[in-house]
């Protein structure tokens, strides 16, 4: 097989002001994970009495780690998730520019928030599966969107990239043949599998990204905590995961832009790897870095002489 030589694939996602590019020769593109109810109680509650104010927090949170495309899935059960999914997008559209991956399993809640949402989104996500192809890819379609692809089917989730490049191909096949999208707004989930239940998995997925770019060259992404589930010290398998990852062709992945460590890594590989010209983002964010942290060291310093002063006062 020879290796993919055309054109850089260049995923456009887009807010109403803000253009983000997902491509191997820009900066890994960090889509923040942290808007979704799954696995926190509280969040789930409050969502159900219709209160969305975690959701802020969340942006906030987010964007201050620095995530290029913020996830968004309302996935709560006994909700109008439709309704809850349009409303979580315009209140995020309403916070920050960055453009949104719209998350559900639920066909009427991508129209939904597709329906609402200003810009170019990302849709997260179909399989190969017929009747999921069928039913999600028209939406794409229609509202101009970038989807997101996992290469399993109603069998199975592959446990070999043989399977999974199979797979791959039958959904660029019916998503460029049959409804029209374009390759480049394919992005391809190569299925990155808890390294705790079989250590295999990471290699098989690691071979399944280098394919894929080799054949393709498409874009792709991971949930990156999938690998480390049910591990301890998650961060640290995370962080040496993905620029593992991104040597291969990864060119984003979905996770937690709150965890420093995480988020470094990935930016010292981009200027390993060529994609942060003469490292001016990683100066830029190191010399923040220093700045913020002088900053807190001098307010801490003010409030110490502040609170030895009252108390000599007393």
């Amino acid at each position: 097989m020879t290796a993919y030589e055309g054109p850089v694939r260049r995923t456009v996602l887009r807010s109403a002001t803000k253009e983000v590019v997902i491509a191997s020769d820009a900066p890994f593109c960090i889509i923040g994970e942290r808007i979704n109810p799954t696995g926190r109680r509280l969040f789930q509650e409050q969502l159900r009495a219709g209160d969305l104010s975690l959701v802020a927090k969340d942006v906030a949170a987010q964007v201050a780690g620095g995530a290029d495309v913020l996830d968004v899935n309302m996935g709560v059960p006994l909700t109008d998730e439709p309704e809850l999914l349009s409303k979580a997008i315009q209140l995020v559209q309403s916070l920050t520019d960055l453009p949104i991956c719209i998350d559900s399993s639920v066909v009427e809640a991508l129209e939904a928030g597709l329906s609402v949402y200003q810009g170019r989104a990302l849709v997260n996500s179909v399989t190969g599966e017929d009747e999921r192809l069928e039913a999600i890819l028209p939406l794409v379609k229609k509202y101009d969107a970038a989807i997101i692809a996992l290469p399993n089917d109603a069998d199975e989730i592959p446990m070999d990239w043989e399977k999974r490049i199979e797979l791959t191909a039958k959904i660029v096949r019916v998503a460029t043949e049959e409804y029209g999208i374009a390759i480049e707004d394919i992005v391809i989930d190569p299925l990155a599998m808890p390294i705790g239940a079989d250590p295999t998995v990471g290699r098989t997925a690691l071979r399944t990204i280098r394919e894929i770019h080799d054949r393709w060259g498409l874009n792709m992404t991971c949930g990156a905590s999938n690998v480390s589930f049910g591990m301890p010290g998650r961060h640290a398998i995370n962080a040496a995961w993905l620029p593992l990852a991104m040597a291969e062709g990864m060119t984003s992945a979905i996770m937690d832009a709150r965890t420093p460590l995480i988020v470094e890594a990935v930016r010292a590989a981009d200027l390993l790897l060529g994609n942060d010209e003469w490292g001016m983002a990683w100066i830029s964010a190191f010399r923040a870095k220093e700045a913020a942290a002088k900053a807190a060291a001098e307010a801490a310093a003010e409030a110490a002489a502040a609170a030895a002063g009252t108390d000599a006062g007393a």
